[in-house]
């Protein structure tokens, strides 16, 4: 069934666990991330990158992930993860989306909040919910990493942007680490505490599974997987005999390396059997 943003997080919020935030780039991802979800009966949420809806692709996906979010017997949210633009997020509700993030957090506070309530107050007058983002979350290929996210402006950026959930930087980054990161836990407990709203951790590929736990428990809601969601499906690519030629039937074991994938990471958050 689909449900909005806020929907899903207010699942999540009580039964004090993450909903996985799986993207989705064609229409096996999504195949092998709903099979998942189903078998476990779990609510996850489908999110495509911004680039998707930038460069046209999303036109092609949207109706896929609708469709399978509408015969899906769990609650599934249909998300647009980093929305570069106010552009993006137009077009992510123009597909459908029941959620949508707007990520202004490369710009100081003031521009990032004004952007943000922009988006919000356009979104939510026809019940859509939003994300936003304080504390830009870079790549590992950085050099640096920014200041990690104030709990006091995160209380603030909440409260004159009305997001429904807030994307927060405490130790992750985009892609596959080098190292394993070490996520400031205490700090996810302070934000979630003040700003009292459900907290996103992006970067969710490759972190620890016990700073996973420790993070949920602080106060994170949804954690978000995409670069290990690529690896299963290439890894799947890769692992088939080249002589099977129809590609149905070539890509049953990608859809599978994706459900494994994305089974392992719903029981790892606790939304296992958690689906209303």
């Amino acid at each position: 069934m689909l449900v909005t943003l806020k929907e899903i997080l207010a699942i999540a919020e009580e039964g004090k666990f993450a909903v996985p935030a799986f993207n989705v780039y064609n229409m096996e991802t999504v195949m092998g991330c709903i099979e998942a979800a189903e078998e476990a009966k779990a609510p996850v949420i489908l999110q495509s990158y911004s680039r998707l809806f930038t460069q046209g692709s999303a036109y092609y996906l949207a109706p896929i992930v609708l469709a399978a979010a509408e015969k899906a017997s769990v609650p599934v949210c249909f998300h647009l993860d980093h929305g570069a633009s106010e552009q993006e997020t137009t077009r992510a509700i123009r597909y459908g989306a029941t959620g949508v993030m707007i990520d202004a957090s490369a710009f100081d506070f003031d521009k990032n909040v004004e952007i943000t309530k922009r988006v919000v107050d356009t979104a939510n007058y026809i019940g859509i919910d939003v994300e936003g983002e304080l504390g830009h979350v870079g790549t590992v290929n950085d050099e640096s990493m920014d200041e990690f996210t104030n709990p006091d402006e995160a209380k603030e950026f909440v409260e004159k942007t009305g997001v429904a959930a807030l994307a927060v930087l405490v130790g992750t980054a985009h892609g596959r680490y080098k190292k394993p990161p070490k996520l400031d836990i205490e700090r996810i407990a302070v934000i979630k505490e003040k700003a009292n709203v459900p907290l996103v951790l992006h970067g969710g590929s490759g972190i620890p599974d016990d700073q996973i736990i420790a993070s949920i428990k602080a106060g994170i809601r949804k954690i978000n997987f995409g670069t290990d969601i690529c690896y299963s499906f290439l890894d799947g690519v890769f692992a088939v005999d080249r002589s099977t030629v129809a590609v149905d039937l070539f890509m049953k074991e990608p859809i599978n390396c994706v459900k494994q994938f994305a089974l392992s990471k719903i029981k790892l958050l606790g939304a296992e059997g958690m689906a209303k």
